[in-house]
């Protein structure tokens, strides 16, 4: 059986996907041109609180709901016609949660370079 590593998974994914800084997502943020989607676990978001402004879609329900064919789809849970930004706590999650969305069809996404460890120390507001 010959399986690929998940940071080999990760790696390819990061040469098909854009990346931004923490202080680019920061500024779209701010300009409001854009969805900042928060893909960590609930428990994670718990523990370590959220950013302001974030919209929570869990990892494990991301294509569901993001894919207006599903029962689960979350109509008006973001703005299509923002760029879809999404974090994890490091970085390697939103790497593959965008290069899926990629293959949904979606083509304004990217994810966020360090996650939400790289964000807290870049003037993101963040809440209980």
């Amino acid at each position: 059986m010959n399986i690929k590593s998940a940071s080999t998974l990760v790696s390819e994914a990061l040469k098909d996907i854009k990346t931004i800084t923490p202080e680019k997502a920061l500024e779209k943020l701010n300009n409001n041109k854009c969805n900042l989607i928060d893909i960590r676990d609930v428990r994670e978001l718990e523990r370590s609180g959220r950013i302001e402004k974030s919209s929570h879609i869990p990892r494990g329900m991301l294509e569901f709901w993001m894919d207006p064919n599903s029962q689960y789809f979350k109509d008006g849970k973001i703005d299509m016609n923002k760029e879809i930004v999404l974090f994890c706590a490091g970085g390697l999650r939103s790497a593959l949660a965008t290069k899926t969305l990629q293959n949904m069809g979606f083509t304004n996404i990217c994810h966020v370079d360090g996650g939400f460890g790289a964000m807290q120390n870049s003037g993101f507001k963040l809440v209980k």
